[in-house]
């Protein structure tokens, strides 16, 4: 048990709260078993919690004699990211008439630029009926596993008989109107995440009476080297069957919108963004009995460090829906959840984020390059409702008279003009105390525009602009770790052990 200061120096840690159980030697190198508390209430050891952890490690190049010996920054070393402690959520047993169906890109040349979403159309077969999706996992070309970012398969609303062949950028002037009416998430995969399955009493739905057989792949590629020629056929590999189960399950997005007008000033250590799925939308768009949220994809772009759900009931936050105290965007899973939440019509889904732009020289805005931000939660539920997205952003309005405030009391005249896009005025802003302190504060206080929409794109019928923040009169306690009892007197040196030679 030890410690390295901010030069890479290992010193031991005079409280040991790491007790060796065994160690054995093998032709590949020497195995440690070990145990430790989560949380030892010793400053210089590591909180281990249910979020990511960064597992940093160094290899020596042969033994050393002592701790001191050893320099942590001149080691060969690497890193891992891991969700250490899982959830005891069996796998469920997979139907034995279970069929495999891959959406995959045809054979892309990837775009010799930083971001690309592109995107797909493919059918069902004529006449498909209704199936049950039990599980998913992604297919990667390989070679691409750095470029291909997240990948999504979508379903198009069913009043359109037919859609175009489509195969190109998202955002091309090309691509056919229509498509932007392909909005039905059947899967989400994202940089790190694994195969994922349904709960046995739920599978997600597709085809039949009533349901489109069309279906939009949208890849983000992350291009950062600007790499030329690669070709790639990644995708989604979706595993169904015909015997259905007692619920459709569903993928609803909650968060922000994707909009600039929600921006991250340059320099900031943690600065926060929050989305919300008001009561006003779950009170018209949930079931009576509720629904039941099982998983969660947790998702932002390169700021972000934190991202937390929270449901509330009645001004009470009620509790954590899931939460990555230590996120990274290389590392996107969608986890299952400890215990399934229930949530009512009337409550309220709280999706807040945490950014560090201290390497950045000017505002982060909202949207869909890479160097833009999200704050999105797409959680995985059943059964199955209309509303698809549920997310918010500051109103326009009270922006404005934002931009109008900077440049009242700015010594140099910065444009500050309707003319100007959004992103231009927040790149124009001298982010002096005052300008970052009141963004902060209209973020906590201005009123906000809700997106509560149909897979359609439609919103449901409403008044949903200039909407009142959700007030919360009372917040979850911060969990405290619980500390065992203080320990018995360790030893404070190594412990020498006799492993013999190896035999091979």
């Amino acid at each position: 048990d030890a410690w390295s200061d901010a030069k890479g120096q290992l010193h031991l840690d005079s409280q040991q709260d790491y007790q060796l159980l065994g160690a054995r030697r093998a032709p590949e190198g020497l195995y440690l078993l070990f145990r430790r508390a989560f949380s030892t209430c010793d400053p210089k050891d590591y909180l281990i919690e249910d979020g990511t952890v960064h597992l940093i490690y160094g290899i020596l190049e042969k033994p050393v004699r002592s701790l001191q010996a050893i320099n942590v920054s001149a080691l060969h070393g690497g890193l891992q990211r891991v969700q250490l402690l899982k959830p005891n959520v069996s796998i469920p047993e997979l139907p034995r008439d279970m069929k495999t169906m891959e959406i995959t890109a045809p054979d892309v040349v990837i775009p010799s630029q930083e971001t690309t979403y592109w995107c797909y159309m493919a059918e069902l077969p004529e006449g498909f009926p209704k199936h049950h999706i039990v599980m998913y996992e992604p297919v990667v070309t390989a070679g691409n596993e750095a470029l291909v970012h997240h990948m999504e398969v979508f379903q198009c609303a069913a009043e359109f008989d037919s859609f175009p062949h489509y195969s190109g950028p998202c955002d091309s002037r090309m691509k056919p109107e229509r498509l932007n009416y392909c909005r039905h998430v059947l899967a989400a995969w994202a940089m790190g995440a694994q195969a994922f399955y349904y709960p046995e009493e739920a599978g997600l739905a597709f085809g039949g009476p009533g349901s489109s057989r069309y279906l939009r792949l949208e890849i983000h590629y992350h291009n950062p080297l600007v790499l030329k020629g690669r070709r790639d056929s990644s995708g989604i590999r979706l595993y169904y069957t015909a015997t259905l189960r007692p619920y459709d399950a569903g993928i609803m997005e909650l968060g922000l919108v994707y909009t600039p007008v929600m921006a991250i000033p340059p320099g900031e250590d943690s600065f926060i963004l929050t989305g919300y799925c008001t009561d006003k939308c779950t009170q018209l768009a949930l079931p009576a009995a509720g629904i039941r949220i099982f998983a969660s994809q947790l998702h932002t772009h390169l700021a972000g460090r934190k991202v937390v759900t929270v449901l509330a009931r009645d001004g009470r936050e009620q509790q954590v829906v899931n939460a990555d105290s230590h996120y990274s965007p290389h590392f996107q899973e969608i986890r299952m959840l400890k215990e399934v939440v229930a949530v009512f019509p009337g409550d309220e889904l709280i999706t807040t984020c945490t950014y560090n732009t201290e390497d950045r020289s000017r505002a982060t805005v909202g949207g869909f390059g890479i160097l833009e931000e999200m704050c999105v939660n797409y959680v995985h539920y059943y059964p199955q409702t209309q509303l698809e997205l549920c997310k918010s952003a500051v109103d326009p309005g009270y922006l404005r008279r934002y931009f109008n405030l900077v440049n009242r009391f700015n010594d140099e005249e910065v444009c500050m003009c309707p003319q100007v896009s959004v992103p231009q005025q927040f790149y124009s802003i001298p982010w002096n105390t005052f300008n970052r302190d009141v963004l902060k504060s209209l973020y906590g206080f201005a009123p906000i525009s809700v997106h509560c929409n149909k897979s359609s794109a439609v919103r449901f019928p409403g008044e949903w602009e200039k909407q009142p923040l959700p007030s919360i009169t009372e917040r979850l306690r911060e969990p405290s770790p619980r500390c065992p009892p203080s320990p018995e007197p360790q030893p404070a040196a190594p412990i020498p052990l006799q492993l013999g030679k190896l035999r091979r």
